[in-house]
């Protein structure tokens, strides 16, 4: 376990009430036990560290303190001549947004756990004419809430620290929608279109060499997308391109589509050419 995340923020008093499902994981799972001292990330995004006081037979009780200070760490050694000189971000990463339509069976779950562990910042299930039928509202609460689990267990072996965020699954017109408003908090989103159109011409670097402060990527079903919705999709400012030569399973193509994504945007902003002397 890479970080813990709480569901609740401590008391006045700096202290935490840990039960259910998390209770069982510390405890049975972990074998946390008073005196135990182990590292959480708040609701808010704050890092602190837990010492275990009492453990019951349905709760665990911890004292939040501040983390200790971090241990020197040594540069990294110079690079060759000529190589690329690493240095950190001196901006944060622009979010990245995943438009999934939804597979058939339990595939959505791998393609939540992944996008979850490699930093996306939203998951927006959707129903596409080739996918998986229309969901009915108690099935999709449920799914909802499973994906939501997936997500904290993910973040918490992974560690990331992207508070990824899953809506509920939505249709076409519901996508666009939700597209239009995160385009009018972020001027300069990104959107990529993948599908397996050897005419389209688009690429990576060329669509992400425009300071985007936000990069979507839009991922269809197993049957790909109908040429109705690749028309409104078109229109609505995604951009499409192709991923290589060979098709890709759909959750191998979330995957591969917002790992690229994020490396592109990453190294974009933390590498810098070293001038050989």
């Amino acid at each position: 376990m890479k970080q813990f995340i709480l569901n609740e923020t401590p008391d006045a008093g700096g202290r935490i009430r840990i039960s259910g499902e998390d209770y069982h994981y510390l405890v049975h799972v972990r074998r946390f036990a008073p005196g135990s001292v182990f590292t959480a990330l708040l609701p808010g995004g704050g890092q602190v560290r837990i010492r275990v006081l009492a453990v019951d037979k349905r709760c665990l009780i911890g004292e939040c303190g501040a983390l200790p200070p971090a241990a020197d760490i040594p540069p990294p050694a110079a690079p060759s001549p000529g190589q690329g000189e690493f240095s950190a971000a001196k901006t944060p990463l622009p979010p990245i947004y995943l438009f999934q339509a939804l597979p058939k069976g339990v595939k959505m779950d791998l393609i939540v756990r992944q996008a979850a562990e490699g930093g996306v910042a939203g998951i927006i299930p959707f129903i596409s004419d080739h996918g998986m039928s229309r969901l009915a509202p108690e099935r999709a609460e449920e799914r909802l809430a499973r994906w939501r689990r997936i997500i904290k267990e993910a973040r918490q072996q992974s560690g990331s620290g992207a508070a990824t965020q899953i809506d509920a699954p939505c249709d076409v017109d519901g996508l666009l929608a939700r597209w239009e408003e995160l385009r009018s908090r972020r001027p300069r989103a990104v959107g990529l279109l993948f599908h397996q159109d050897p005419l389209e011409q688009g690429c990576f670097h060329g669509y992400l060499d425009r300071d985007p402060d936000l990069a979507a990527a839009l991922i269809g079903p197993e049957g790909g997308f109908s040429p109705e919705e690749l028309t409104r999709f078109k229109a609505a400012g995604f951009m499409p391109l192709v991923m290589g030569d060979t098709v890709l399973r759909v959750e191998t193509a979330a995957v591969y589509a917002t790992a690229a994504v994020r490396i592109i945007l990453w190294e974009r902003m933390s590498w810098m050419l070293k001038t050989p002397q």
